[in-house]
């Protein structure tokens, strides 16, 4: 039975995660440890009691019954020779005999004192030996040296025979004793093999839990593990279509099944990220096709456009000069108006054929000084400078790799407009700073002119924006669109200051060396076109 997603069910065994697997293995390995160390305990328990009982129990009692043996066999020896001579001496064998009989009886008692067959024969012994004593013993023992002989000879056969019954109960004594040290030496054997087969299979039991847990995690958790592993390098390298096999207890196949699951979900991602680039890269290559052929066309017509514009400029001012005056105010009027518009239209048409040059005709990176950039720029624009009055400065500005002549027409546009856009009333003060920041150059040109306002920060950048008409300011809105093209050509951006209020503030950045410019020179070049002016 399976659950969800190809799994097993959590109760079913296949379903077990790793951590029940390892509490019902160290369970199970604890249940049968515990069961054999309860039966290796008793084995010992069984073996240590045995062998007490027979080293402090069994042989002392046989030792002690042959000493109580020897104790009687002295006292019978002393009557004996005593009822023969009458001679006093024999009479301390039979006095330290009973003193060892009682000695050995009391010990006898008290080593078989949990033993009751013991204790019965340890009273019959001494219910003989008392027999023997009051009817032979004592008699003779008590007789004088002269009448001891006449009642020995007397009783020599009633003695014989009380003290047959001695040895019988003595004999039978010692049997009964050998027969349980006998058995207890047989007990402590066979427990001691047992214990010899416990112990070894308690060995075999451990060695074997020891084989199974580490075979149980071979299987479950390392194999697995090593398995997922190798699948998810394999992906990781770049693989994606790899599968990733889910395997082991059921946490680490929900693991390896949610890993596959997120391999497919990139699988996925991936082809469509692929997709995406590659609808990218084909919208790219229309996007560089078309302003290529827009600047291609920009170029052309405004080329092409200087010829007739050329003949209408030279005609209508040829009527002004040969007709002016002439006419009514309305025709001198008209025929200035014609001539302004083709001097403006001219003047127009030369800006959109500078800007469609910046990164098509001029892209001749070189390494050039700045500074020296500057001074040529505020040459040429010195008449402009000096008729405004405007006091020009700029910090010490580096040496970069870019296209010598753009960098002249960014100067040129910025110093120009901010000498152009200057307040009536006030001196123009321009700066232009630049700092250093990581692999780039952040400029600032700086003026206290008319400015900016914020919401057009961003119109002045596109080509043919007037903030102003052309009575006002002249020109034609196209430079500060050339300069960001300039700026963007070289890998920097362009942008107003919104936060300076005195004037204007132009932040542009250039990069130290140019940016790959394969893709500048993808433009075609213009044809050679006729640049002839003709005349009239």
């Amino acid at each position: 039975m399976t659950g969800e997603e190809g799994l097993p069910r959590p109760g079913a065994p296949s379903g077990w995660t790793t951590r029940r697997w390892l509490r019902v293995g160290v369970a199970v390995s604890l249940v049968v440890l515990t069961l054999l160390g309860v039966t290796g305990a008793w084995v010992l328990a069984r073996t240590t009691a045995i062998s007490r009982d027979l080293v402090d129990v069994k042989s002392p009692a046989l030792t002690t019954s042959i000493h109580l043996e020897s104790a009687l066999l002295n006292q019978e020896t002393g009557i004996r020779g005593y009822g023969l001579t009458g001679n006093a001496q024999f009479l301390v064998p039979y006095q330290q005999g009973l003193t060892d009989q009682k000695a050995f009886s009391a010990r006898l008692a008290e080593l078989l004192h949990d033993d009751p067959g013991g204790l019965r024969d340890v009273q019959a012994v001494a219910d003989t030996a008392q027999a023997w004593q009051e009817r032979i013993a004592r008699p003779i023992a008590a007789a004088t040296p002269v009448a001891a002989p006449a009642l020995a000879a007397e009783r020599a056969a009633e003695g014989k025979a009380a003290f047959d019954a001695v040895r019988a109960a003595l004999a039978e004594q010692q049997r009964e004793l050998q027969a349980d040290r006998a058995h207890a030496r047989d007990d402590l054997t066979a427990t001691m093999r047992l214990r010899n087969w416990i112990f070894g299979v308690v060995a075999l039991v451990i060695l074997g839990l020891a084989g199974l847990v580490f075979e149980g995690l071979r299987r479950g958790i390392t194999t697995p593990l090593a398995r997922l592993g190798a699948d998810v390098r394999k992906v990781s390298a770049g693989d994606f279509e790899h599968p990733v096999t889910p395997a082991g207890p059921a946490d680490l196949r929900r693991l390896g099944a949610e890993i596959d699951s997120m391999r497919e979900r990139l699988v996925r991602e991936a082809a469509f990220i692929e997709e995406s680039r590659m609808r990218l890269d084909e919208q790219a290559a229309e996007l560089k096709r078309s302003n290529a052929e827009l600047e291609q066309f920009a170029y052309v017509a405004s080329h092409d456009l200087q010829e007739p514009l050329r003949k209408v400029s030279s005609f209508t001012q040829l009527l002004q000069r040969r007709y002016g005056g002439q006419l009514d105010a309305r025709a001198d009027q008209y025929i200035e108006y014609a001539v302004d518009g083709a001097n403006r239209m001219q003047v127009l048409i030369n800006d959109l054929l500078d800007f469609s040059r910046v990164g098509r005709v001029h892209h001749t990176h070189e390494s050039i000084d700045l500074d020296s950039v500057m001074e040529r720029t505020l040459s040429a624009l010195s008449v402009g400078i000096e008729e405004a009055g405007a006091v020009i400065t700029h910090d010490e500005l580096p040496t970069l790799v870019a296209d010598p002549t753009q960098m002249g027409m960014l100067w040129q546009n910025l110093i120009g407009n901010a000498v152009k856009f200057r307040r009536p009333d006030e001196r123009p003060q321009i700066h232009v700073s630049a700092e250093r920041e990581g692999e780039l150059w952040r400029f600032a040109v700086t003026d206290n002119g008319i400015g900016i306002a914020p919401e057009y920060a961003e119109k002045v950048f596109v080509i043919f924006q007037r903030l102003h008409t052309k009575d006002a300011y002249h020109g034609s809105g196209i430079g500060l669109a050339m300069c960001k093209k300039i700026v963007e050509f070289h890998g920097g951006t362009i942008a107003i200051d919104p936060d300076y209020r005195d004037g204007t503030r132009i932040t542009f950045t250039l990069a130290a060396a140019p940016p790959e410019t394969a893709d500048h020179h993808a433009a075609p070049a213009a044809p050679a076109l006729d640049g002839g002016e003709r005349k009239p």
